[in-house]
């Protein structure tokens, strides 16, 4: 296989991970590991390769607890979240909202991953650019979220 040009893509704020590229019809893709197929390679999903991959290879989740884009409804509403990871139960520890590296994190993103937590219920929210990662917490009794400097590690 030849090198791909990858160049046009920013040099994201995660450790180097190692990806498989393809190039078919002039356009790049990239492996994602969680849905097991070659996914156009846009500057968001950059971004969530990467943290899929901090999330295996840096937290220590299992495959088998992550889930990449899936619909949830939200007051009839359809959406798409990018990354969920679960705890062994089935409940939600972690929502991950990617955006790409030109967006400006601010707070209609963390109100998007806010209005996705009310039908998800996630322990911990992540939002990042992979330039800039936010961490929370959920407090559900007092109904507000703490930030923190990281989420945790998987504890099995």
């Amino acid at each position: 296989m030849k090198k791909l040009k990858i160049s046009v893509l920013p040099k994201l704020n995660f450790p180097e991970f190692s990806f498989r590229f393809k190039n078919s019809e002039n356009k790049v893709s990239i492996f994602d590991c969680i849905r097991k197929k070659f996914m156009i390679l846009q500057p968001e999903e950059w971004v969530r390769q990467h943290c899929v991959h901090y999330l295996i290879d840096v937290k220590k989740y299992p495959i088998s607890l992550i889930n990449v884009e899936k619909e949830l409804t939200i007051n009839t509403l359809k959406k798409r979240y990018d990354i969920v990871v679960f705890n062994p139960d089935g409940s939600i520890h972690i929502i991950v909202e990617c955006k790409a590296p030109k967006i400006t994190i601010n707070q209609q993103t963390f109100d998007q991953i806010a209005r996705y937590n009310t039908a998800l219920n996630a322990t911990y929210l992540m939002v990042t650019n992979g330039l800039n990662h936010y961490y929370c917490q959920m407090d559900f009794k007092n109904e507000r979220y703490q930030f923190l400097k990281d989420i945790p590690e998987y504890r099995g």
